[in-house]
């Protein structure tokens, strides 16, 4: 989940789907809630922690640190010097995965095809939608935060993404690196580190409020949901088309000032068609047999 954060337009979430531990993981950080605070309060560790299943999202925190830490940078070396190959790579994962998860409806018929369709649309256009030039006032931040962070725990729509529409992404990733840039060095920004707090708390509102209503949805609508979950990740296939390359005026920018454009495989002279292609086949294959060994531990453990 954490190399998958690292990725412009793939989400963790869609890690989480693939991986099958995606409902244990909302129905989690929805228990963070009054009981829990309570349980805290009244010095219950041991049933606070059962309450929010906090083992889980320890070793789930700590593995998503790890991934970030230890792959962030062999992912923006791909994505700098061998982009096309990366997209293709993920495009596989992702498009395998869609099958993989079909298997989460029960039946594909009549509501659970429309929530589908609908979710594929949404991703599409959330896409499509042009950059906003964005603000740096607190209750924005906020909102962005808030917003942000609800894509995050979304399979198929990258909170990261989100950010640079509303035009937040460099706003806020300039100020953190500014706050602890000048921390190292004995430098205490208030105004920056207000700022970051006013983030970090649209974040925690919104991650609180929304996955409430994704667990509600998943326990009394579950086919339905599921079936608009996978429709977010097909939505969001287009923006992994390998076949793409940056503007002449953005090729000298930073990778995410870069303005892509797309091109028809009639069109492409970049990295070859069939080692896009192979590498796309081998990354679904991947996630095929990963799965089928899941599937046969899982049935030797019963």
């Amino acid at each position: 989940m954490g190399a998958a954060d690292a990725v412009p337009g793939v989400s963790g979430g869609t890690v989480a789907l693939i991986l099958g531990h995606y409902q244990r993981l909302v129905t989690a950080i929805s228990h963070i809630d009054f009981e829990f605070l309570q349980m805290a309060k009244q010095r219950r560790f041991r049933a606070a922690a059962e309450h929010v299943d906090l083992r889980f999202l320890m070793a789930l925190g700590l593995g998503i640190a790890t991934g970030i830490v230890s792959l962030i940078g062999l992912v923006h070396w791909l994505l700098e010097f061998r982009y096309s190959e990366t997209l293709a790579v993920f495009l596989g994962l992702v498009l395998a995965s869609v099958w993989v998860v079909r298997c989460y409806v029960q039946a594909w018929k009549g509501s659970r095809i429309v929530a589908a369709m609908a979710g594929a649309v949404v991703a599409m256009g959330i896409c499509l939608l042009p950059t906003s030039t964005g603000s740096a006032s607190l209750p924005f931040l906020f909102l962005s935060g808030s917003i942000a962070i609800c894509a995050m725990i979304l399979p198929g729509i990258s909170g990261a993404f989100v950010l640079l529409l509303l035009g937040v992404y460099q706003p806020i990733t300039t100020v953190l690196k500014t706050f602890f840039k000048d921390l190292v060095h004995g430098n205490f920004e208030w105004d920056a580190f207000i700022q970051i707090v006013v983030f970090c708390a649209g974040c925690g509102f919104g991650l609180l409020a929304f996955s409430r209503l994704l667990r509600w949805l998943l326990e009394h609508h579950g086919d339905v949901t599921m079936a608009g979950l996978i429709g977010l990740m097909i939505g969001s296939v287009g923006r992994l088309w390998p076949l793409q390359a940056p503007t002449p005026e953005t090729a000298d920018l930073e990778m995410k000032y870069r303005v892509m454009q797309y091109f028809s495989p009639a069109d492409w002279s970049g990295t070859s068609m069939l080692t896009l292609i192979a590498l796309a086949v081998a990354a679904a294959l991947a996630v095929i047999v990963i799965e089928k060994i899941g599937d046969a531990n899982a049935s030797c453990s019963r």
